[in-house]
């Protein structure tokens, strides 16, 4: 890589862990959880050759607690996720004490949202997340290669990887010491998948290094050729995925911006989706205005 992932590695005065630097891929999917259920499972089945079939330690399904994923546990969680209208899940690794590797998933909460239309806003959404660490061992190019594979298999309408911050805590609505690493590296997302789950419908989340879109933004962009026509910086790239779908990648390694600043192509790309960018509509905090809201999700625009 040319240049590192900004370090961050901030903790509690007892040592807890608070936040650290990431990367997530993040795929949403406009379909009821019984027809995402078997490409999910294919898809965490890849998640877990890449990186270890020992690397997810620990699950815990619909919040009850925590479960080992020996092979009965992993035998338990393909039964639940087969078996659930819309199950909530969370895999982790829990030996580093940092959660350096993550998996997250929200089902549709049972909803009967059928296929793509104006209607319903619910969707299933999972992160993939790794350490910056895996990213700067293994290089972009192989991390590029596995969020494709991991989005293969899903029916998604968007999704989107890059630097995150991973934290348990919103970080929206967390300390001030984080919202201001939020707005000094725009290319650093922090994903909230519970508020995304009930609320993105057809939107697409955010421009990233990484953005998929599928039905029905990528139709109303006139197709691949339609959105290739629309962008024209060198660094941006449209590839064609099976299903009507594309990944658009923006330069060849992930960005975490600088002083608030992002690469041309990001902002490029921003415009071009602007009619489509989802707006959180709900502040569960008043520490943070509404103000601050749309500066943060209009970090890649103004």
């Amino acid at each position: 890589m040319n240049r590192p992932p900004p370090r961050i590695r901030l903790r509690k005065p007892n040592g807890v862990p608070i936040a650290r630097d990431a990367l997530s891929i993040n795929l949403y999917m406009r379909h009821p959880h019984r027809e995402v259920a078997p490409a999910l499972l294919r898809s965490i089945d890849r998640y877990r050759r890449a990186l270890g079939s020992d690397v997810l330690s620990d699950y815990s399904f619909e919040g009850c607690g925590w479960d080992e994923l020996d092979d009965s546990g992993w035998e338990r969680l393909r039964r639940e996720v087969l078996e659930s209208p819309g199950p909530i899940l969370e895999l982790m690794d829990t030996t580093s004490g940092e959660q350096r590797f993550r998996l997250d998933y929200f089902g549709s909460y049972g909803a009967l949202i059928g296929p793509p239309t104006e209607g319903p806003t619910t969707v299933c959404a999972v992160s993939f997340w790794l350490p910056t660490e895996y990213l700067e061992e293994h290089g972009p190019g192989h991390v590029r290669e596995l969020a494709l594979e991991l989005a293969a298999p899903l029916p998604f309408c968007s999704g989107h990887a890059g630097l995150a911050f991973n934290t348990g805590q919103d970080l929206l609505y967390a300390k001030p010491e984080l919202r201001k690493l939020l707005f000094l590296h725009p290319g650093m997302d922090a994903p909230r998948l519970d508020t995304l789950a009930l609320h993105l419908g057809a939107k697409v989340r955010t421009p990233s290094w990484l953005t998929f879109l599928g039905q029905p933004v990528l139709g109303e962009l006139g197709g691949a050729s339609g959105l290739r026509a629309r962008l024209h910086s060198p660094d941006i790239t449209v590839q064609e995925m099976e299903s009507e779908r594309v990944v658009v990648t923006c330069g060849p390694e992930p960005e975490a911006g600088e002083d608030g600043r992002m690469p041309p192509a990001y902002r490029e790309l921003a415009r071009v989706l602007e009619p489509w960018l989802f707006h959180e509509q709900y502040l569960i905090d008043s520490t943070l205005t509404a103000d601050e809201l749309r500066r943060w999700e209009r970090r890649l625009l103004d």
